[in-house]
């Protein structure tokens, strides 16, 4: 088997493909000095609310910033309880700290995501918000999730940094909750030349309070300022180059599945694999990463490395592990189990049939099934 490069994400070849209008964004940009806080933001922040199905939404800096201010919105601080997977990025979590509040962890399921059936044991008189984060592009039971948080009166938070464009019943991905938090880092399903985020939300005042926090607390229109804010504006050039493929979102999503679907014919006869199919009525799948699980764990996953394939392995040590973050562990053996077989296969819209079938062949060829 000759050996080959296949990697995880290729943003210079998505480039390539879309080189003429990214182009085009960058020049116009360049040549009327539109750097900050200008009609490509808007228009892009107009085009994302409607993608996602929500009234409002704000670009801002990063993932983080968006699930950071949109707790600051909802009036989460210190004394505050907030409910939050024990497998996630460390980000969802550190933001929850960040605004004050303590972090409730809770065990998920073999979808890799919250645990609806485990939230009501850890609900206390501090409890004043839930985090769902949506993994890999398949939402967390947000029907479940929204009953619970009617009956306690909790702020929802959706952490769909990796979910932009899966559903439930028809609704999207950041349009369940309180506010919808996403991120453009680069390998995202919506990916930047460099970092971003946005809010999406219903709520006017979340929208007028994030808009004036992003940008130092002042009130552009006025010039008052309403508050001690950040600097965590989404960079109009990044909201230009996101406005051009936001447009591909639908078609993506498509090429997407299609290449989940070859997987699962290529991997269904492999017993020792747990394929990211589930099949729930009424739930989208839209694969922001093809997670399966491994019984062979690290081996399977650093044989593929060796053979030139870029995986990520998120996350091998629960970010509960970490010391440094001192974060009590109550013990979740879900969320340690899929740690220690997790492996997200390449998936993305540049990739070619050849470098797919390089990489089938090296997940059978490690099984001796080649």
């Amino acid at each position: 088997m000759e050996k080959r490069k296949v990697r995880f994400v290729d943003p210079g070849k998505l480039y390539r493909m879309l080189k003429p209008e990214l182009d085009a964004a960058y020049f116009e940009i360049m040549e009327k000095g539109e750097l900050i806080n200008r009609g490509h933001l808007k228009s892009f922040e107009d085009n994302l609310a409607k993608f996602v199905g929500t009234k409002y939404a704000i670009g801002l800096n990063s993932g983080y910033d968006s699930l950071h201010v949109s707790m600051r919105a909802a009036g989460i601080g210190p004394g505050d309880e907030v409910i939050v997977p024990a497998h996630t990025f460390v980000a969802s979590c550190s933001a929850i700290v960040n605004v004050g509040a303590t972090p409730i962890l809770v065990d998920v399921t073999s979808d890799f995501n919250i645990d609806v059936n485990k939230i009501n044991e850890v609900i206390t008189s501090r409890t004043k918000g839930i985090m769902p984060v949506h993994l890999s592009g398949w939402m967390a039971d947000m029907p479940a999730i929204l009953k619970i948080a009617e009956k306690y009166n909790l702020v929802v938070i959706e952490d769909a940094c990796q979910s932009l464009g899966s559903s439930i019943n028809g609704i999207g991905a950041g349009a369940w909750g309180t506010a919808g938090c996403f991120s453009f880092y680069p390998f995202k399903i919506l990916g930047g030349y460099g970092d971003g985020g946005a809010i999406t939300t219903n709520s006017e005042k979340i929208a007028t309070y994030a808009r004036r926090m992003r940008f130092n607390g002042e009130d552009r229109e006025t010039g008052e300022y309403c508050g001690h804010g950040f600097t965590c504006l989404l960079d109009n050039m990044q909201a230009a180059f996101l406005d051009v493929k936001l447009r591909y979102m639908r078609q993506w999503i498509d090429k997407r599945k299609a290449i989940a679907n070859k997987y699962l014919e290529a991997f269904s006869d492999i017993p020792d694999l747990l394929l990211p199919h589930y099949n729930r009525a009424g739930f989208d799948h839209v694969y922001q990463n093809y997670t399966l699980r491994s019984k062979q764990g690290s081996e399977f996953s650093d044989y593929l490395k060796e053979h030139g394939i870029e995986i990520l392995t998120q996350f091998r040590k629960p970010y509960y592990k970490h010391k440094a973050l001192n974060l009590p562990d109550r013990g979740f053996p879900e969320t340690e189990a899929l740690s220690r077989e997790v492996c997200s296969l390449p998936m993305n819209v540049e990739i070619d049939e050849e470098e797919l079938d390089y990489v089938i062949q090296v997940v059978r060829s490690f099984y001796g099934l080649n």
